[in-house]
């Protein structure tokens, strides 16, 4: 199965800890994921997390392309509780060792009322597997998040785990990823 994986745009609301926030894309967020799939595709469906950021532009593009498209909650992003929303910058005045101890390994430092990235690795890759299930030998778009994009890259790349967060996924990103019945990722370029 081929899987593109496509981050949102740039939000509303901005950078920082988006997490489980829910703000819409800005107009230069439309563009970039508009721009992200002109030469991309052609796919068998699409899937998308269910927040509005990614949501709204995978109904855009099913209906553009007559492609099914359903909602995934399991590619949600990364819940970051009482972090959610605040910048990084704001976080080191305030809580400047916890945000080292994320950044350096994010399964051994989960932010106060988080979701663990062992919970959040093991909901994403069940929802990959789900869709190797239901779509096996297709070619899917996924809409999703940087985290969950982070997570997927990572893997397929062999990093260690404290490496997560140093993949970068910019805005309107798209990425190609092959998955065999036995899980296994690897990036095509």
């Amino acid at each position: 199965m081929i899987i593109d994986l496509l981050r949102h745009g740039e939000t509303e609301l901005g950078g920082g800890l988006r997490g489980s926030l829910d703000d819409a894309l800005t107009a230069k967020g439309w563009a970039q994921m508009r721009a992200a799939v002109k030469a991309g595709g052609p796919w068998d469906a699409l899937v998308s997390s269910p927040l509005q950021r990614c949501a709204r532009f995978a109904e855009e593009l099913s209906a553009q392309l007559n492609l099914p498209m359903h909602l995934a909650p399991g590619l949600q992003e990364l819940h970051f509780g009482e972090w959610e929303g605040r910048s990084a910058a704001d976080l080191m005045l305030t809580h400047e060792a916890e945000l080292g101890q994320f950044w350096a390994d994010p399964y051994t430092y989960t932010p106060p009322g988080g979701e663990p990235v062992a919970a959040f690795s093991e909901r994403v890759l069940q929802a990959i597997g789900d869709l190797y299930q239901a779509h096996a030998g297709k070619h899917l778009l996924l809409v999703t998040h940087g985290g969950v994009m982070r997570l997927l890259l990572a893997s397929a790349r062999g990093l260690p785990r404290e490496q997560l967060l140093q993949v970068e996924v910019a805005h309107g990103a798209l990425h190609r990823l092959a998955l065999s019945a036995d899980g296994g990722l690897r990036e095509v370029a």
